[in-house]
């Protein structure tokens, strides 16, 4: 890249069901020469809720390497860039389709690419103690009456988020109260769900705070430790592998679908992956800071 004034990106959907939907992400490709400021300055100018710089892996057995930035900060691992990211770099011919090694800040990660999106793989699960919901429901604008009666954990297959589990009318009447959350330790952020026991299904709101509580319109690491949460509180089965479905981003309108299993054993996951689907949508070049 020494010498080049613009580098090449393209803006791409995730976990979309068409275009204009899911949630949208930028890749810049021949990232490598890129300062940490000058990769903040070209998130900053996206502003989208995350854009990925794709780079020369430096771990053996890795296929590439990824960072990502939300136009304030870099993040070590997010859900909605990796699959954006592998899926795009098979799409545009970089590299070929298959079971791609992503290196990112977490460590190196498997995502299944085909021809509509990609699988990621999370990395190790992890969950919080079970936390009265009660408080949680406060800090969303909601009250007591709107819990599901389950635990709030916090969980999480890379990044952690905190689940809250409300009845299905409450799920589009949560309005975060910032100052109240930035109380509560909640990890990266809270994912607002109700459950759908018949279908496997969760409809889900996800309020991050790499994005100042707004609210996120897909959110692939937050489905993720959704599975690590839904075995701990025993909506999922305590072993073998379940399948789930999050549906997310439709009060924003842009509905987002993503597909995932949890594998468990023992009452505990043991892994989880999420699925999605990646609608190209713009290209072009943009100048290097």
């Amino acid at each position: 890249m020494a010498g080049q004034e613009t580098l090449e990106y393209e803006v791409v959907d995730v976990f979309a069901p068409r275009a204009f939907a899911g949630n949208p992400l930028a890749v810049v490709f021949d990232a490598d020469d890129l300062t940490t400021e000058q990769c903040q300055a070209l998130a900053n100018e996206f502003h989208l809720s995350e854009t990925s710089f794709i780079c020369a892996p430096t771990e053996l057995g890795a296929d590439y390497r990824v960072r990502i930035f939300t136009p304030s900060t870099e993040l070590p691992f997010a859900g909605h860039p990796s699959v954006g990211a592998a899926h795009t770099l098979v799409r545009t011919g970089r590299l070929s389709a298959g079971t791609l090694r992503q290196e990112c800040g977490v460590g190196v990660l498997d995502l299944d690419v085909d021809d509509d999106g990609a699988t990621l793989t999370g990395g190790t699960p992890m969950l919080g103690q079970a936390r009265a919901p009660e408080a949680l429901a406060s800090a969303m604008g909601l009250s007591a009456d709107d819990v599901a009666g389950v635990p709030a954990h916090m969980a999480g297959c890379g990044l952690p988020f905190t689940y809250l589990a409300v009845t299905p009318g409450a799920v589009d009447r949560a309005v975060p109260d910032t100052a109240a959350l930035d109380g509560l330790g909640v990890g990266e952020g809270v994912s607002v769900l109700s459950w759908d026991a018949a279908t496997a299904t969760a409809y889900a709101r996800v309020f991050a705070g790499d994005l100042h509580w707004d609210e996120d319109p897909a959110t692939g690491s937050a489905a993720l430790g959704t599975g690590v949460w839904l075995v701990a509180t025993g909506l999922l089965g305590a072993d073998g592998t379940s399948s789930y479905v999050i549906r997310q981003g439709e009060k924003l309108g842009r509905p987002s679908v993503l597909t995932c299993t949890v594998t468990a054993a023992g009452g505990q996951a043991r892994s989880a992956t999420v699925q999605g689907t990646v609608v190209p949508i713009a290209a072009g070049r943009i100048r290097v800071p």
